[in-house]
């Protein structure tokens, strides 16, 4: 029965004379409560009693004290002030006692400490086993697996137990030569069949990417559990076999949430997430509860289709499920309410943390940068700094991006230098990549040509893809050539460097060059990728793909555009084909143009959300110069905020302005 901390409680204030043999309950019932504040406020409370503890009272205690691991509890004093009541109450020498103190040591990352409390176990088995699972529970899978050629070599006999945490760390580190000789030592030792042992060995191979030998295993499994099936459906899922991991997961006789939540996640990973937030809505027609773990899988798949619905609704079933919200959640949430374009719920989720790590204030620095709050992304680094929160480099990509979009040069130049000077972080083609996107922004073309050329690394197309389109907005046409060739040269049948390239020269008035470079394409054969946009309305994911009609409600929608159209040419609106390659009359191009997919979008948005409503749209192309200026009109024209997310920015359109600033 689990037992809440306050009811644990209540129960010990009602008992009218209290001995040792009370005291246990309460740090367990804690041990299995959420908060481990609960666990140390309750034993503080019996020894205000005057209860003296016995050997049963700490283990549960220190067990609370560790549950959490990580870099939370490597800074707390917890264990070490527990440890001091341990000694006080000359319980040190029990086993019980000392293997407790080492696997919370271990846990919060106190090696040295964690070694002393071996010693002062003696080295038994159970003390063995408390370093090694500590270490794994703290995720210090080397210095798990350490910890076992350590025992092996003291000549302390492996248990099942000790098998079951050596092979998880090998698994988690994908040391497959560890766990080869590992395997064999199980073997030797005769322990199977055991069927958490044999469960471990199938985990192993399948997180070492061997599941020919992990299928072997399972195979030869006399009895098999909802843990070695998960196994191989999570090992399938992690090579990117989902469909296969699907077939063998629709077989498993019984399912449990980490078996769910290990196909949810593989189809994340196979950025399949349509498929993902089905599989969920399955979980829940299945009865079976969701734990975090599934919902930092949902949350990421919403945040990459732009369902900030469907995201909102997860955060009332974690709410009404009693799912505990930890940092890992909040990051999760954090990253997308800010890929939904929602900045203003994301700083809510950053602001209710109570703990936070390097990720979390990444992502908030990232979302508000993205997002075009560049002044406010570089105030949240320097709290990061202020807080001695260490940032990688991705909090600089985030640091960097933030600059781009304010305009900074200076600033942005600055932290480029102090990142690779004051943090030793050596800068990828990412980092170079925001320096060139801030240099080209700000008009300097040429200097940013230099930074490409001065860069340790080759550079790709996408950054000098990014170098060309500063030279579209900047209208220099001569070091555009220049770029484009050499994109060309490295993916001749890169589509967007021949429209970057073509509205250089229709800026231009270079007409007969327009002219010639569709005719290159055509001739090339070369193909644009389908422009598609997603946008969620009601719960539901709707998509669509430029001048298609598989929608069901395609004859309003198309009948709404055109409205649109008309009423956006009362106005001043012209439709800009110069991104239309194909060979057909100037009223067929328009019409090209008109059905792009993120005009679909908008119709049916206006056709099936309430006025005032926001418009939210993920689109898997970059936008084209017509479909931004008719989207500037329109969220003037309709009164409605429109956000875009395209493959390179956010645009926040509103009363006929992009956040943009026509620079994409």
């Amino acid at each position: 029965m689990l037992l809440r901390p306050r009811r644990a409680r209540g129960l010990l204030d009602g008992i009218p004379r209290r001995g040792p043999a009370a005291v246990p309950g309460l740090p367990a019932a804690c041990d299995r409560a959420p908060a481990d504040g609960d666990a140390l406020a309750a034993y503080a409370g019996m020894l205000a009693r005057g209860v003296r503890p016995d050997a049963y009272t700490f283990p549960p205690l220190l067990k609370a004290v560790a549950r959490r691991g990580g870099p939370a509890a490597a800074s707390s004093s917890a264990p070490a002030a527990v440890h001091a009541h341990v000694v006080k109450f000359g319980l040190g020498r029990g086993a019980h006692a000392a293997s407790a103190l080492v696997a919370a040591y271990a846990a919060g990352g106190d090696g040295a400490a964690a070694r002393a409390a071996l010693l002062d176990g003696r080295g038994t088995p159970a003390a063995w086993n408390a370093l090694i699972s500590g270490h794994c529970r703290g995720k210090r899978f080397g210095d798990s697996r350490r910890a076992f050629v350590d025992m092996v070599r003291a000549g302390a006999a492996p248990t099942p137990v000790t098998y079951v945490s050596v092979l998880s760390a090998c698994g988690k580190g994908r040391d497959l030569l560890l766990g080869v000789q590992v395997h064999k030592r199980v073997v030797e030792s005769g322990v199977l069949p055991d069927l958490k042992v044999e469960s471990a060995l199938v985990g192993m191979y399948a997180e070492c990417a061997d599941m020919d030998s992990a299928w072997r295993l399972f195979e030869d499994m006399e009895v098999k559990n909802v843990v070695s099936w998960t196994s191989l459906v999570s090992g399938l899922a992690r090579l990117g076999l989902v469909d296969r991991a699907r077939e063998l997961f629709d077989g498993m006789p019984e399912r449990d949430a980490v078996s769910w939540t290990a196909m949810i996640d593989g189809y994340v990973q196979a950025a399949r997430f349509r498929e993902a937030l089905g599989m969920f809505r399955e979980m829940q027609y299945s009865n079976v509860r969701a734990d975090e773990f599934t919902m930092v899988s949902v949350i990421t798949a919403c945040a990459q289709l732009g369902a900030l619905e469907i995201g909102e609704w997860a955060r009332v079933y974690m709410s009404r499920q009693g799912i505990r919200m930890d940092v890992f959640v909040g990051n999760a949430l954090i990253d997308m309410y800010s890929k939904c374009g929602s900045v203003e719920r994301a700083l809510d989720v950053f602001n209710g943390m109570h703990s936070r790590d390097k990720f979390t204030w990444t992502a908030i620095i990232l979302g508000l940068a993205v997002n075009g709050y560049g002044e406010e992304a570089i105030d949240m680094f320097h709290r990061m700094i202020r807080v001695s929160e260490a940032p990688d480099e991705v909090t600089f990509i985030g640091v960097l991006t933030a600059c781009t979009h304010a305009g900074l040069v200076d600033k942005g130049q600055e932290f480029f230098h102090s990142m690779t000077e004051s943090y030793k972080i050596a800068p990828n083609v990412v980092h170079y990549g925001c320096i060139v996107d801030l240099l080209g922004r700000a008009g300097k073309i040429t200097e940013s040509l230099e930074t490409i050329d001065q860069m340790p690394m080759t550079p790709n197309s996408t950054i000098l893809g990014t170098l060309l389109a500063a030279c579209r907005v900047h209208g220099n046409s001569e070091i555009g050539e220049l770029v484009a060739e050499r994109i060309l040269a490295l993916d001749p049948e890169n589509s967007t460097a021949y429209i970057l390239l073509s509205n250089i020269y229709a800026k231009a008035n270079r007409w007969e060059d327009v002219r010639q470079l569709r005719q290159a394409i055509m001739e090339k054969g070369i193909k644009k990728e389908p422009g598609c946009s997603l946008i969620e309305m009601n719960g539901m994911i709707h998509e669509f793909v430029a001048g298609d009609r598989y929608h069901p409600m395609s004859n309003e929608i198309y009948s709404k555009l055109e409205n649109i159209i008309a009423d956006l040419k009362n106005i001043g609106y012209f439709p800009d084909v110069t991104e239309v390659f194909v060979e057909v009359t100037e009223e067929e191009k328009q019409k090209v143009i008109y059905w792009h997919s993120e005009k679909l979008a908008i119709a049916f948005a206006l056709l099936s959300s309430e006025p005032n409503t926001v418009i939210r749209i993920v689109k898997n192309l970059r936008m084209c110069l017509d479909c931004h200026n008719a989207i500037k009109l329109i969220s003037r024209l309709y009164g409605r905020e429109v956000i875009v997310r395209d493959r390179t920015r956010f645009h926040h359109f509103r009363d006929g302005l992009c956040s943009c600033k026509d620079y994409w």
